[in-house]
């Protein structure tokens, strides 16, 4: 079989329902030949710290509800297969019922599994070069308005320490790198 180009999919699934449509991809994959056309099926989810009875408890939260990325070569009767899996709806495609469905871009592919584009990266460097004994301005917060001189620099936070004066006195802010800047 000749390798083509495997592309990422977004396929519309019934919320709720997304642990399911994977679960029985990836067992049509491992035990059909579906598993020479798809290769991946995701579903991003964020680690969330919620509160019970007092104790702190780490839940997974999907990104994206009602979505589930498949990375797949769609030729031949692949879209078949796939729109017909179980609590699938359709894939996500142009307004018209006749469209193709779309791969996504490289960079929201890059974003979806975590890893950070390298433009992106370098705005983020260039946002936050701030130094010690720079002189700045909150613009917002309850602080907003006041002018301190940069005390420590964090950057693997994003986080800066601010002296400002409180009725003549210093005070120390620690503060988000977007909640300065300078004067």
């Amino acid at each position: 079989m000749a390798e083509g180009k495997k592309e990422w999919y977004v396929l519309r699934a019934i919320a709720g329902k997304e642990a399911k449509v994977k679960e029985v991809l990836d067992a049509a994959i491992k035990n059909t030949d579906l598993g020479n056309f798809v290769s991946q099926v995701l579903i991003p989810t964020e680690k969330v710290i919620t509160s019970r009875n007092g104790k702190k408890v780490v839940k997974e939260k999907n990104l994206y509800s009602g979505y589930v990325f498949v990375e797949a070569q769609l030729t031949g009767e692949v879209i078949y297969e796939l729109r017909n899996t179980t609590n699938v709806i359709d894939f996500l495609r142009g307004r018209s019922k006749s469209s193709m469905p779309e791969p996504l871009r490289e960079s929201e592919v890059m974003r979806m599994l975590g890893a950070v584009d390298d433009s992106q990266n370098v705005q983020n460097d260039e946002a936050f070069d701030y130094m010690v004994g720079e002189t700045v301005k909150v613009n917002f917060g309850p602080f907003s308005g006041f002018t301190g001189t940069i005390r420590e620099v964090n950057p693997d936070r994003r986080k800066v320490k601010v002296e400002v004066k409180i009725f003549g006195r210093p005070t120390d802010l620690e503060l988000e790198n977007t909640q300065v800047e300078r004067v």
